[in-house]
């Protein structure tokens, strides 16, 4: 057993969850984000909610944060310099071939982080299997450092032709930067990624140098004033491809977390999956800011080593989350075309949506939800009470622009909403060839239950289960991150005998990295995977191999009929061809330690049920909803209903019956229509 804290930040709220290991007690709490400095936020929430004697004794403080990932998103980074082999300083403009978004006349690439003026090249050429083909011109290598210093840059990419197979060109490089001078940071790509493909190993370095400096000076605020609060364990955030890193390694290696704020909530989903015997479930983090979905089969949610933001490659691990702007402060506004739409905007934490008090006055999600009585009485984490006359003002403009009431105005953003939110499910299930009616609906985050039932109708989905902590959920899953450290490094060799026992070798070599890293080598477990494909392919699929120690023990005709297995699921059929190992692939885990999820049992009330007068989407029209606090719910309940928690509301229409679990959930099944 292990105290430890949790706290994921998002546009709107930041979210804590603390586990007790003397009492098995476990609170949550939320609290209003501060945009210009999300430490405070967090500070905030720590030291409101958690009691002194706590802070002190916890073993481990686990963070979710969207810094990095904002910092991309707002091109609010550092001013980067990129040197690159010559010839290949265009590399970030030329891109690939394909367009992301085929019929549309109008798209265009997103602009490189790192303008023309501030990408050169410099003389020297290593071959893929590591031989230096050219060595470097020093003098020009000199010669290219003082212009790019000249530009008064805060960091420095480095992405040299196949750095990953013989790095020795890029640390000499490192080494002229600091003789002339230079003072900031400077990433490497054979640190980043030791895989090919020299345009996304060029973005991932010069992501790295991009987001390094706000996130460095982030982490070590934020570690400062936890220390300032008592907190003497290790501080960890999590990682984009599950698990967590601890504050020093995100320093060194900040691309890991771009996507740390939304892992929180599939990690838990995973667990919870795991726990409850669900074979396919699908997530629907709703927050204030944007919308999250993952899909999590066989207890595992599903893991890319390649992600993209705003079109930019990412070469790391990285759990399969989409995401789009769309949440409980997501702004309703009419185009030029006369239509409504609603988000991208997001009135976010100030000023919050009308119905928040705080001087908002755009109309939001929340404004139409609570004017069509969903939210119940009105009572919301944060001390926040639902202030309906300045949410129905707020709606009331758009509805004059569109000649329409403002009820329908209501229903109408809530539709919308929900429209944009299935689209991103269909495309982690229904775009990957699955079915998501016989699947499980997931949904958490502050605004989470309360579209659960709307999408599970857009999506056909009967079986919805909401977790205990709902509106927290994302913090709950930063609990259980286990501490993960992994490397890759491409190897294109012919699987057999000779092929495998390279690939053992490299796979020795990238344990010993990890080790020299690791925070704990003596507890670490280790695992390892392959990229493999069949001779004359692209692309590959990964493999997951049992280990002997540090070893491959699988015979390379095992391997060869495990990835014909899983060629033949993925594709409908296998080739007659030799298949190849592509890269080898190497990671540590460190278990934390095991925690129970203690939550009070539910009891029937003797006090008189309150009811509200609010909008059935199952009958088109207002009517009396049952509002029962979650505690309450000790038995089948028919909806239509509103269940209140402290920090997420659960809206139940005509036609679903929401039911106690065994371990803290509400079960929802469709009973009718």
């Amino acid at each position: 057993m292990a105290t430890r804290i949790g706290v994921d930040i998002g546009g709107t709220f930041t979210d804590l969850v603390y586990y007790d290991d003397e009492t098995g007690e476990t609170v949550e709490a939320k609290v209003p984000t501060v945009p210009h400095a999300p430490e405070e936020g967090v500070v905030h929430a720590v030291r409101d909610h958690v009691p002194r004697h706590v802070v002190e004794r916890a073993a481990f403080f686990l963070h979710g944060t969207t810094v990095g990932l904002n910092a991309l998103l707002e091109r609010r980074g550092a001013t980067v310099g990129l040197l690159a082999t010559e010839g290949f300083r265009d590399v970030l403009e030329i891109r690939r071939g394909d367009r992301a978004e085929m019929y549309n006349l109008f798209w265009r690439q997103p602009e490189p982080l790192v303008p023309r003026f501030r990408r050169l090249g410099v003389p020297e050429r290593v071959m893929a299997t590591g031989e230096v083909h050219r060595p470097l011109d020093e003098a020009a290598a000199r010669a290219a450092i003082a212009q790019l210093l000249a530009t008064e840059v805060d960091s420095v990419a480095v992405c040299l032709m196949n750095a990953y197979a013989n790095p020795v060109h890029e640390l000499r490089l490192e080494a002229l930067l600091r003789e002339a001078g230079f003072e900031g940071g400077i990433s490497l790509s054979h640190r980043i990624s030791g895989e090919f493909r020299e345009y996304e190993r060029t973005s991932t370095t010069v992501i790295d140098a991009f987001v390094r400096g706000r996130m460095s000076n982030y982490l070590q605020r934020l570690d400062a004033r936890l220390r300032e609060l008592g907190f003497g364990g290790t501080t960890l955030i999590t990682r984009s491809g599950s698990g967590s890193m601890t504050f020093a390694e995100a320093e060194d290696r900040p691309f890991e977390t771009i996507m740390s704020g939304p892992v929180g909530g599939a990690h838990g989903a995973s667990e919870f999956a795991k726990v409850l015997g669900i074979d396919a479930l699908i997530t629907a983090d709703v927050g204030g800011t944007s919308f999250d979905t993952a899909l999590v089969l066989n207890g595992e949610p599903q893991v890319l080593y390649e992600g993209s933001i705003d079109g930019m490659p990412v070469q790391t691990p990285w759990v399969d989350v989409r995401s789009i702007g769309a949440g409980g402060g997501s702004l309703a506004h009419v185009d030029r075309g006369g239509l409504m739409r609603v988000g991208p905007q997001s009135a976010g934490a100030v000023p919050g949506p009308a119905a928040y008090g705080k001087g908002g006055t755009e109309p939001a999600l929340t404004d139409a939800a609570a004017h069509l009585g969903m939210l119940g009485p009105g009572e919301l984490a944060s001390g926040i009470t639902l202030d309906l006359a300045a949410a129905e003002g707020a709606l009331g403009r758009v509805a004059q622009r569109l000649g329409q009431d403002v009820e329908t105005v209501a229903t109408g953003v809530l539709r919308i909403a929900t429209a944009a939110m299935a689209g991103a499910m269909r495309e982690v299930t229904v775009e990957q060839g699955l079915d998501p009616r016989s699947m499980v609906l997931l949904p958490f985050g502050g605004a989470g239950p309360l579209m659960a039932v709307l999408l599970a109708e857009e999506l056909g989905m009967r079986r919805i289960i909401v977790p205990p902590y709902a509106g927290n959920f994302s913090a709950w899953g930063l609990l259980g991150a286990d501490m993960v450290q992994s490397a890759a490094r491409t190897l294109v060799t012919v699987l057999d005998e000779a092929g495998l026992a390279s690939a053992n070798g490299l796979l020795g070599e990238l344990f010993g990295t990890l080790g020299q890293r690791s925070a704990r080598p003596d507890a670490t477990v280790a695992s390892a995977r392959l990229d493999l494909r069949y001779r004359g392919q692209e692309h590959s699929l990964t493999l997951d191999v049992p280990l002997d120690g540090l070893r491959i023990e699988a015979a390379p005709e095992t391997l060869r009929a495990s990835f014909a297995e899983e060629y033949r699921k993925t594709f409908g059929g296998v080739l007659d061809a030799a298949v190849e190992i592509v890269a080898v692939r190497a990671t540590y885990t460190v278990h934390l330690p095991p925690r129970e999820m203690k939550v009070s049992a539910s009891k029937a009330s003797d006090a008189a049920a309150r009811s509200v007068e609010a909008h059935s989407f199952a009958h088109g029209r207002r009517m009396p909803f049952l509002v029962l606090p979650r505690t309450s719910i000790a038995r089948p309940v028919d909806g239509p209903a509103i269940v209140t928690e402290a920090t997420s509301t659960l809206y139940v229409d005509a036609g679903w019956r929401v039911a106690p679990g065994a371990h803290g959930e509400l079960l929802l099944e469709k009973v009718k229509g």
